[in-house]
């Protein structure tokens, strides 16, 4: 009886930290999309086939991992409404949350990119108040108002100090971004327990990559594909490491440690992409930029661990 306890607790030690190791690995690899992204722009390649080229490399693996995991979910549990939700989240969360973001890309630094999208909890913290009715509590407030003026110490330096044009534009879209990805956080919740979480990713990735597929296509055609093998390189980095690695290293650490625990680790996802961003693009970090991210980590972590406490 023991032994099987010392068993079970060295079990659960062990992918407690197998998790935080997951989560780590996914947050790092996500933030290297970023800067992909602007590498790939560097090549005069618009957002659309920049985001087309993405998803074509990384749609192959999703459908052979879903198909892998097919019985994940018993499939009498699902009604044809489950489906629909799905695409609607798959469209919502991956299609337009993307769409935004390579947009937004154009116009702004990568570390005011990733600072706007990790504000995705606050963003669900006001869905649930406008949408649930749940009361937004005073440290909520709080972790709000911080929260947003560490993301307008970056805007004032990023945009107007030095006047970048379209930059308010770009900042626009990818809180449009953000936005939508706390949509389909929102959304999915009850999905991912009737698919399982690398089912439902995978479908989901798979709807939002035919719909990128498509509107690329009616935009562009495949003319613009003639392209220096560069891009394709970096496309296929883009594609295995922060769309197909950490989407599975992440739905990994939520089965190991929990969301809650995955989400607070990803908090060092701006610090990666902010240094990322100067080592290979050359961004200068500023003292604007480090008071920027303190206060928005300090916002995000604070408005996590209630949240976590809550639950």
């Amino acid at each position: 009886m023991e032994g099987n306890l010392f068993q079970h607790s060295i079990k659960k030690s062990f992918n407690s930290y197998l998790g935080v190791i997951f989560a780590v690995l996914a947050a790092i690899c996500f933030s290297t999309k970023a800067v992909l992204v602007k590498l790939v722009y560097q090549y005069e390649v618009d957002v659309y086939t920049a985001l087309m080229l993405r998803m074509v490399f990384a749609l192959p693996f999703f459908i052979v991992i879903a198909w892998l995991n097919r019985t994940e979910a018993k499939s009498s549990d699902l009604s044809s409404k489950d489906y629909y939700l799905l695409v609607i989240m798959g469209i919502l969360g991956y299609y337009l949350s993307s769409l935004f973001d390579f947009i937004g890309l154009k116009y702004i630094s990568t570390g005011l990119e990733r600072l706007i999208v990790f504000v995705y909890p606050t963003i669900v913290v006001i869905i649930g108040a406008v949408v649930f009715k749940k009361k937004i509590q005073k440290i909520e407030i709080l972790s709000l108002l911080l929260t947003y003026i560490g993301v307008l110490f970056v805007f004032y330096h990023d945009i107007w100090s030095t006047s970048k044009p379209n930059g308010v534009l770009g900042a626009t879209f990818v809180f449009l971004s953000t936005i939508t990805y706390a949509l389909y956080l929102v959304g999915s919740e009850n999905l991912i327990h009737k698919f399982g979480v690398k089912r439902f990713t995978c479908y989901a990735m798979i709807v939002s990559s035919i719909a990128v597929i498509i509107h690329c296509v009616v935009m562009n055609g495949f003319k613009s594909l003639n392209l220096p093998w560069e891009v394709f390189a970096l496309s296929i980095l883009m594609a295995l490491f922060s769309t197909v690695l950490a989407s599975l290293l992440l739905s990994s650490a939520i089965n190991l440690i929990g969301s809650g625990k995955t989400s607070i680790i990803g908090s060092i996802g701006p610090i990666a992409t902010i240094t990322l961003a100067y080592i290979f693009l050359g961004e200068q970090i500023t003292v604007f930029e480090i008071m920027g991210t303190i206060l928005v980590l300090t916002g995000v972590l604070t408005v996590s661990a209630y949240s976590n406490k809550a639950v």
